[in-house]
């Protein structure tokens, strides 16, 4: 049986296109660019802040995205640690999936690609600051996903090996990480992304609804 299941967070456990959108168009409107569609957003995000910034900019149709990255990235920082719990909540079925892992004695963890002041935020309001065994966001020390640095960082944390877990993702990258990291992976199909990129790269197992998860370990 498995021992721990690593989550990732936005569009795993949390529906938070929303807020990313707010702090996306803010930042458009303040560069005097026009507004994306809420749903492009499910691809400008989940490789990180920046490389989500460098998205929206050449979307929005900046000649220089590269150029106006730095300033551009401080400012959607700014903007996205006020707006990063805003229209965000935990997919139906997340708790109850949480709270029958916790009664089994499995550990849960967060891995996010979300800066980690905003990932500990989103986390502590919407499932309280003792669910999880280890939250980690991308810091200066954590490279974003698929880089295999935080999976490992948390293994380590729970003193487990690759093989007593299973990585819970909804995008390419997060089943990128679990194979880089040696880990099964289940890719879920309420978040961003489709069922054929899942497939395409490699899920383990696909589950259309939380509780499936529970059939895996």
């Amino acid at each position: 049986m498995k021992q721990a299941v690593i989550f990732d967070l936005d569009g795993t456990l949390t529906d938070t296109v929303g807020s990313i959108a707010e702090a996306g168009n803010r930042l458009l409107a303040l560069r005097d660019y026009k507004p994306q569609p809420v749903d492009a957003y499910r691809y400008f995000a989940g490789d990180g802040a920046k490389t989500l910034v460098l998205r929206l900019l050449t979307a929005a149709g900046d000649p220089h995205p590269e150029c106006s990255l730095p300033e551009a990235l401080k400012q959607y920082m700014d903007i996205f640690s006020e707006t990063c719990t805003h229209n965000v909540a935990p997919f139906a079925g997340i708790p109850e999936l949480l709270r029958e892992l916790s009664d089994r004695g499995v550990r849960t963890a967060v891995l996010s690609n979300k800066p980690h002041p905003m990932t500990l935020d989103v986390v502590h309001t919407f499932f309280g600051p003792d669910v999880f065994t280890v939250i980690q966001g991308q810091t200066a020390q954590i490279p974003p996903k698929p880089d295999q640095t935080g999976v490992q960082h948390i293994l380590q944390k729970l003193n487990l090996s690759a093989a007593d877990c299973l990585y819970v993702g909804d995008t390419n990258v997060d089943m990128d990480t679990g194979r880089n990291a040696g880990i099964d992976t289940v890719g879920v199909l309420w978040g961003f992304r489709d069922e054929a990129e899942l497939r395409a790269h490699h899920a383990t197992y696909i589950v259309s609804q939380p509780l499936a998860i529970l059939d895996l370990l």
